[in-house]
């Protein structure tokens, strides 16, 4: 059948307007579902780890390396990142810390990193001598001074680990301290560089 001219032409948008919404929404679905494999190593304290039905965007808040310079968390793109929110008064941070020393002697490399940040107050003297008094020489030294950072990020107790994707969102949280060097940890810390790596 012979369509009119405007005929044609509408159906022809209709037609472009739905391959586009179609190739869109394959996209969010791809990106929204790309983690949720997660769910099938939950196990041991790794039931406790939330799974983001979407990726979450990251603050921009400043923080500070040991030196004072100050750094953003879109400064740890391009790898799969776990991000320990701890403080020297926080007795259950100070037990989970070596675990995450383990965890970054054992799958730290490219794709994946360990990063933790003390936040509020913590002086660089307490930070530095936790650090020697348990020989953890594998873990950069970083500081949230004031908590403007762990706030904007609705960190409202420690520790709190986040899990940044190599395209800084993130895509998980884990409330209270874990051992992040059990067989489980690991099984779901290499899951989840797989799954980063995926396309």
């Amino acid at each position: 059948m012979k369509l009119p001219y405007r005929g044609a032409k509408n159906f022809l948008t209709l037609v472009v307007l739905y391959t586009a919404f179609n190739f869109c929404a394959n996209i969010v679905l791809s990106e929204d579902s790309k983690f949720s494999v997660l769910e099938e190593f939950k196990f041991g304290e790794m039931k406790k780890l939330i799974l983001h039905e979407s990726p979450k965007e990251v603050s921009e808040e400043i923080f500070y390396t040991f030196n004072s310079d100050p750094l953003i968390l879109k400064s740890f793109s391009g790898s799969l990142t776990l991000i320990n929110f701890w403080a020297t008064w926080c007795a259950p941070c100070l037990e989970e810390m070596p675990s995450l020393s383990n965890l970054q002697t054992i799958k730290g490399g490219k794709n994946f990193k360990v990063v933790t940040i003390a936040t509020m107050r913590n002086s660089p003297k307490s930070v530095e001598n936790f650090f020697k008094k348990t020989s953890i020489e594998n873990l950069t030294k970083y500081q949230d001074p004031k908590g403007k950072l762990a706030r904007s990020l609705k960190i409202a107790g420690l520790p709190l680990t986040i899990l940044l994707s190599k395209d800084n969102k993130e895509v998980a949280r884990f409330i209270g301290d874990a051992d992040w060097s059990s067989p489980q940890a690991l099984n779901m810390i290499q899951k989840a560089i797989e799954t980063d790596l995926k396309n």
